[in-house]
């Protein structure tokens, strides 16, 4: 089988993979016998006795998973062919950051690598069905962070978590993403791309074994890994109630850095960060903002004003100029440029094609993010 090590990371892989055993029963489980390995030869009965398995029907379904030990042994051993890791966390390489949680993981699945210990981090997490706003806000926050040296933890979801993961790729930084389901599922499936680049560029970590559906109550559990792994939580979106409120209390009961971005009291998707904010989080206007308070230096490079003034022809200038973070319809540009609409959807076309504008839905357009 191996050596005592590996044994053990054997074991603890086998109970694991027991339906229903959560993070701390299953240390629990491993203290009460002196290793995982010898969790395998108690009784379900004395684990009852200990106050750690609560009902008969645990105990019995305990010793019965018994049997599927030579099954999970050898699921165990084919992990490394699905390129797989197991870290669990009597391993060095286990992230120190979550050690100090009451239910860090016993272990984890990994699909590329592990964020470095001694590199920053901040989650940037928000609404799945967010603004254009949103995802512009948090595609810029992440790429300026990533540009700085910090590292964007977030969960793969739709909307704020895919733009956070897209911009920490676009700053050529590394960014890790926090699965509710198995590290060789991709969910959703509409984020394939961002999943295959952050496996190459970054890591997808989750405390599922391979093959776990993305059921719904494993997202609110990974949340606080995705809090635990970083030093800073974002709020970019967040309605009034939501996942990414508690999210950011998980963080707060960890010690964590909280950050909201405030927005309008008549919108329901900046409900939540203006109550944040209310509590006291710290008012996220901008990414130099963070890095000033986590102790960064950094210098903003030069962006869009450079290329704006070399690159652009006057009237392209003049709808430039009219774009905003909020969506605004052709019609209303090309009345602030003082230009007909067809002029001026013309001059759009070249701003979408050179990444200056991005449409939103419709004929609605927002300033790109450069």
């Amino acid at each position: 089988m191996g050596t005592g090590e590996e044994l053990e990371r054997l074991f603890l892989h086998w109970l694991i993979r027991m339906e229903g055993m959560g993070a701390v029963t299953v240390k629990r489980i491993g203290a009460f016998a002196g290793s995982y390995r010898n969790a395998y030869y108690i009784e379900g009965m004395e684990l009852q006795k200990a106050g750690i398995l609560k009902t008969e029907e645990s105990c019995i379904r305990y010793d019965a998973w018994k049997k599927e030990f030579y099954p999970m042994e050898e699921e165990y051993y084919r992990l490394a062919e699905k390129g797989i890791r197991f870290i669990t966390h009597l391993d060095p390489d286990y992230p120190s950051r979550l050690l100090s949680m009451y239910d860090f993981p016993a272990a984890l699945y990994v699909k590329g690598d592990l964020p470095k210990e001694d590199e920053p981090a901040a989650a940037i997490i928000g609404a799945r069905e967010c603004s254009a706003y949103g995802r512009q806000t948090a595609e810029h926050m992440a790429k300026e962070l990533a540009e700085a040296g910090v590292t964007i933890i977030s969960g793969l979801a739709r909307g704020i978590d895919g733009a956070g993961h897209k911009g920490a790729l676009d700053g050529g930084g590394k960014t890790f993403a926090v699965l509710g389901c198995g590290v060789n599922i991709c969910y959703p499936r509409s984020n394939y791309s961002l999943y295959t680049q952050i496996g190459e560029q970054g890591g997808l970590i989750s405390e599922y074994p391979p093959d776990t559906p993305p059921l719904a109550r494993n997202f609110l559990m990974r949340n606080r890994i995705i809090s635990g792994l970083s030093d800073a939580v974002l709020v970019i979106e967040a309605r009034k109630k939501s996942g990414s409120l508690i999210t950011a209390q998980t963080g707060l009961d960890q010690g964590k850095d909280i950050y909201a971005v405030p927005g309008r009291i008549t919108d329901s998707l900046s409900e939540g960060c203006n109550q944040l904010i209310a509590s006291g989080a710290f008012v996220l206007l901008s990414a130099e903002n963070l890095l000033e308070n986590m102790g960064i230096s950094y210098k903003k490079k030069d962006r869009a004003g450079g290329k704006i003034e070399k690159g652009l022809a006057k009237r392209e200038k003049m709808v430039y100029s009219c774009l905003d973070s909020e969506p605004l319809h052709a019609e209303e540009i090309a009345a602030r440029a003082g230009l007909s609409v067809s002029q001026s959807m013309d001059v759009l076309l070249t701003l979408e094609l050179e990444g200056y504008a991005v449409r939103t839905t419709g004929l609605y357009y927002v300033r790109g993010d450069l």
